[in-house]
């Protein structure tokens, strides 16, 4: 009987590269690719090698091959090399692998704080199942499993008081024990922070996922990292959370920062069907006091419409997720005929929270005064609107993604009298899909709906209305130019819209993909069966560094037009 201790080190070669050298044959009775992959990968390369040289290494060879074969689980296995005489000298291993020592009675065991903690995940033990072929592989995998389980939740003090394999090679059985103790788990002390930084440390400890004297977790350090990363005022970032310097089993944590610069700016230029070239510029200063409030200003022209917004943040309570936000901004927009037009001012706070579900809020009360032409009425509208938005993203990629949703929604309303000049509730409900089959076949779809409820529809501004038609509506018709229409025939903005897509894409390489799709959808006045209109068509998506690139050509069903020319770019959820 064999016993085998902490002591024992293997090497296995189950994942070997290219075949070896032609200088040395492995021969295996019967045939056991695993077995072959581990001698071969033991042995190692003979390429080079003379006769002489192969003679004297052949006993070496015939020891690592059985120290390769016992790591399988084959002690029994009847072991030959011979070296040909032949121009190009071969070493030729052949083994007779024989019956291999299979598991008998196998214990794990955890004991100790660890064993009744619920995030401590035992390892798994199907391949050492009583039964099971021995692997000191799969014995070892255990043990790193153990230990790094033990590593991450601070139990720096565990050890294994027993780890033994008892190999009886002659009965063709093992037994193994394997006894971890833990120890008590070590928690986190005091957080000091270091390096050059403007803020309170009141802000910093918001940011804490983590209070001193909570038991010790890896996954808490990363966290704290990336809540500093992801709050935008650091350039750098270093936690430490040493072992060695834990006292009465406290591990005290330092961070370490260094503030980014406070002001960035960005210029941006790009192009859509739906307004053609457009520019955006952004300035923002990322902090500018203890308290970590930061403030910017964006713009964005094209030929349409030009805006120009101003915010100011506060951080929350949760800095990272709840932001009091003072916003506000001037809109000029050339509507869907020449002589509409829309002038818009807006002013307000927003609360932007994110709630443990994951799902994004954003509370408001918007001020906002529009002066307005469409068609042949004009006027000046002033509303006071408190609203509700909320929106979830899942996606396995921001950029690109292959699999995920986005679900949208946001009410608000305006009573006359206070502070209004009319009385109006509007939603707006969206809809994203994605999925992606065999890795080549990409379905999207996309739903939206909108509604505005008034008693004097006159009165309500066009930011309000509904349009359709464009490259994220209805492909096949011009960029607002669904509608109803006055008297004149001038497009004038419905109380209803509903627009849905369909899309499927197949991929000819990562970066190129072809589309055919068809949209459907309308703006409306009434609810009785409103009448939609289709457009069909096919495109060309290019998987851009800054995100897919989409150029569709689209034809509309109700015989209005020829083909349309739609570009656009962004993630498509």
């Amino acid at each position: 009987m064999r016993r085998h201790g902490a002591g024992w080190s293997l090497l296995l070669y189950l994942l070997a590269g290219p075949a070896l050298a032609d200088q040395l044959r492995v021969r295996i009775t019967p045939q056991n690719p695993d077995l072959k992959a581990n001698v071969e990968g033991y042995i190692g390369e003979l390429d080079g090698k003379d006769r002489d040289e192969l003679m004297r290494l052949s006993r070496i060879a015939g020891a690592q091959a059985r120290q390769a074969a016992e790591a399988l689980g084959y002690y029994r296995a009847q072991i030959r090399t011979e070296v040909s005489t032949s121009a190009t000298p071969r070493l030729t291993v052949r083994i007779d692998a024989g019956e291999p020592v299979r598991l008998r009675d196998v214990t794990v065991r955890i004991e100790g704080p660890a064993a009744s903690q619920a995030g401590f995940q035992k390892p798994d033990l199907e391949r050492l199942r009583p039964g099971q072929v021995l692997n000191h592989g799969d014995y070892e995998a255990v043990k790193g499993r153990i230990e790094s389980q033990a590593a991450r939740f601070g139990y720096f003090a565990g050890r294994f008081v027993q780890q033994r394999i008892l190999v009886d090679p002659v009965a063709g059985h093992a037994d193994i024990e394997l006894i971890y103790q833990s120890g008590e788990r070590h928690r986190f002390g005091e957080i000091t922070f270091t390096g050059e930084y403007p803020f309170e440390d009141q802000l910093l400890r918001r940011m804490l996922p983590f209070e001193p004297g909570t038991p010790y977790d890896s996954e808490l350090i990363a966290e704290l990292h990336q809540n500093l990363q992801g709050s935008g005022y650091f350039e750098s970032i270093r936690v430490d959370a040493a072992p060695s310097l834990a006292q009465a089993g406290e591990i005290p944590v330092e961070v370490r920062l260094d503030t980014r610069k406070p002001r960035t700016f960005g210029v941006g230029l790009g192009y859509s069907t739906d307004v053609g070239p457009r520019g955006r510029f952004e300035w923002t200063r990322h902090w500018r006091n203890p308290q970590g409030h930061s403030y910017g200003i964006d713009t964005e022209w094209s030929a349409p419409r030009q805006n120009v917004g101003l915010w100011y943040d506060m951080p929350g309570d949760k800095p990272l997720t709840d932001k009091l936000r003072l916003a506000g901004g001037y809109q000029y927009e050339e509507l869907a005929d020449t002589d509409s037009l829309s002038k818009l001012i807006t002013v307000g706070p927003e609360w932007h929270s994110r709630r443990p579900n994951g799902w994004q809020r954003v509370l408001s009360l918007k001020w906002q005064h529009e002066e307005y032409r469409l068609g042949d009425d004009s006027g000046i509208s002033t509303l006071l609107m408190p609203g509700i938005a909320y929106s979830y993203l899942k996606s396995d990629n921001r950029l690109d993604p292959n699999r995920g949703y986005r679900v949208q929604f946001e009410l608000a309303g305006a009573q006359e009298g206070l502070g209004s000049d009319a009385s109006v509730v509007r939603g707006e409900v969206g809809l994203r899909g994605l999925i992606t089959l065999a890795e080549r076949h990409r379905f999207l779809g996309r739903v939206q709906v909108g509604g505005t409820e008034t008693d004097d529809y006159a009165s309500v501004p066009p930011s309000l209305r509904f349009f359709a038609g464009g490259d994220q509506s209805v492909r096949g018709y011009d960029y607002q130019s669904l509608s109803p229409t006055n008297s004149r025939g001038d497009r004038v903005g419905g109380r209803y819209m509903l627009a849905v897509s369909g899309e499927y894409q197949f991929a000819l390489t990562p970066t190129w993909r072809l589309a055919t799709f068809a949209d459907h959808g309308n703006a409306f006045n009434s609810l009785e069966i409103p009448s939609l209109k289709s457009g069909v068509g096919f495109g060309v998506r290019w998987v851009s560094p800054v995100g897919p690139l989409r150029l569709d050509l689209a034809h509309p069903l109700d015989g209005t037009g020829g083909v349309r020319l739609h570009f656009s770019m962004g993630p498509e959820l």
